[in-house]
């Protein structure tokens, strides 16, 4: 057996004395279920169930993993274990993380005034693996979250700790790789056309005249499924937005902001803002309209600060 394979073997066998340990024990949600997040939630998701809503509303259950959040403050209760194992992982040279997925079982309604508590555990650290990112340890972690003395659901969540793939070629050569090509199918097919021709067209029902986006085969207001487009004027505003600030990843540069742009034609899209740094993109600023080729076969629309804003 090589030396290379020893130190895996040592590795893999440390990292799996973590499973089973509490991450976080007798943690407390530091609001009880409560009408206004769920309500801000709703509005955020565009999500109009009555069943959120009125006196005998509950929380709408993928809210499940909200209501544990601890904030910039943190949490009590929560132990050292799962940081001593990130820690171990940065020792190995997996330096970088990113979330992978998470999975949600719910197996009691909240309703706004309940309690909440939680448990987690380091669930699984899977052997090692090889990824588009890079290699390394897939981390998961079971949290039970209760309501009083009931178990309501089981979050688990997955991360990836990875060392970075290395960029062939010479030292200090570095060729950019292709953009991830977005999904093209027939229901939107007509959208990315138009992109390509450098235009932002809009649907449009032609049976009650409601403006849609994202491309859908039928009008969410009435149900018709006759429809033409509109060509978008190309003025908007920063209605929301992040900075990602993502591990190292191919064809992409972080730091860096995506918005969701409101039209002036009342509907949004997301997209990058440009032409100002990432840390001075506010809410409300005035943006416009933008076309970014990246490659002989990719145009993706981009949003550009107005130059009287800056």
């Amino acid at each position: 057996m090589s030396h290379d394979r020893e130190a895996i073997d040592e590795l893999e066998t440390r990292l799996k004395a973590y499973e089973g340990r509490p991450a976080a024990v007798a943690g407390v949600g530091k609001d009880p279920v409560n009408a206004p997040m769920i309500r801000h939630w709703c509005e955020a998701m565009g999500d109009t169930n009555p069943a959120y809503s009125g006196p005998d509303a509950i929380a709408p259950p993928t809210m499940l993993q909200a209501w544990t959040m601890g904030g910039l403050s943190g949490h009590t209760g929560r132990t050292q274990t799962y940081e001593e194992l990130l820690g171990l992982l940065d020792e190995a040279g997996y330096t970088s993380v990113v979330a992978t997925d998470c999975e949600q079982d719910y197996l009691r309604p909240l309703r706004p005034g309940d309690e909440i508590s939680f448990d987690s555990v380091i669930e699984s650290v899977s052997e090692k693996k090889t990824t588009k990112l890079g290699t390394g340890y897939f981390v998961t972690t079971r949290m039970d979250i209760r309501a009083g003395p009931d178990l309501a659901g089981t979050h688990r969540f997955r991360i990836l700790k990875y060392a970075p793939r290395r960029q062939a070629g010479r030292p200090g050569a570095r060729k950019q790789p292709s953009r991830p090509r977005p999904v093209v199918n027939r229901d939107n097919a007509g959208f990315w056309e138009g992109v390509r021709q450098h235009r932002l067209l809009i649907q449009r029902c032609t049976g009650c005249g409601a403006l849609r986006h994202p491309w859908l085969p039928g009008c969410n207001a009435c149900g018709g499924l006759d429809w033409d487009t509109v060509e978008a004027s190309g003025e908007g505003t920063v209605y929301s937005y992040v900075v990602m600030h993502h591990p190292p990843f191919p064809a992409f540069d972080p730091p860096y902001a995506v918005g969701l742009i409101e039209l002036a034609e009342g509907v949004r899209m997301i997209g990058n803002v440009a032409g100002v740094p990432y840390d001075k993109v506010r809410i409300g600023l005035p943006v416009r309209l933008g076309f970014q080729e990246y490659d002989e076969e990719l145009v993706l629309p981009i949003w550009r600060v107005r130059e009287e804003t800056v």
